[in-house]
């Protein structure tokens, strides 16, 4: 992957984008001295080389959504990163260096469905050694983070489970899978 080379003028059209993601470029052309036309070429650009780009998400907190953020020691970081790339509560996930080497973030409504989530998928696995959950409890700045929005339902989830099977399920520990008919939560 290429650096992308920044400006002042950039880094200023970035800034506002950021602070006002629907701010018109004749609004950024004032505030950055530049004329629209200037103002719009260089918008291309940055959307182009990928220094600017646009995320459609809500706010977890306003959606009254626990966000959670899980780190791993594992020997099977992409396989892990695999299973959930498909399943509504992922976010996201990175690999990183030191010991606890894949962090990923989910999101549900219950703090009971995260922690069944990683009983089930991650202490489970045996290709994990140790797991560190961790519940957002405040944040400095505001969350918006796309979901996936689980509009089709079936009879298993992403990953091949089935929810009507799962102990964390029946005993009601879990509100299911958002991507199947035995969900019974609100958001998805």
């Amino acid at each position: 992957m290429e650096k992308i080379d920044l400006d002042d003028k950039d880094r200023k059209i970035i800034s506002i984008f950021e602070e006002n993601p629907e701010a018109s470029q004749a609004d950024i052309a004032q505030q950055v001295s530049l004329s629209q036309p200037t103002v719009g070429a260089r918008i291309q650009k940055l959307r182009q080389s990928g220094a600017l780009e646009s995320t459609a998400g809500i706010d977890l907190k306003r959606m009254g959504l626990n966000l959670a953020k899980v780190d791993l020691t594992t020997r099977g970081s992409i396989d892990i990163i695999k299973q959930f790339k498909g399943c509504p509560y992922f976010l996201n996930g990175m690999i990183v260096s030191g010991r606890e080497n894949l962090c990923l973030f989910f999101v549900a409504e219950d703090i009971a469905t995260i922690e069944a989530l990683v009983d089930r998928h991650l202490r489970s696995n045996p290709a994990v050694s140790a797991v560190e959950l961790g519940i957002v409890i405040s944040q400095v700045y505001g969350m918006v983070q796309p979901v996936k929005m689980a509009l089709e339902k079936s009879d298993k989830s992403q990953c091949g489970l089935d929810c009507s099977e799962c102990q964390y399920y029946q005993n009601n520990q879990c509100l299911g899978c958002p991507a199947t008919k035995y969900y019974k939560g609100k958001f998805w």
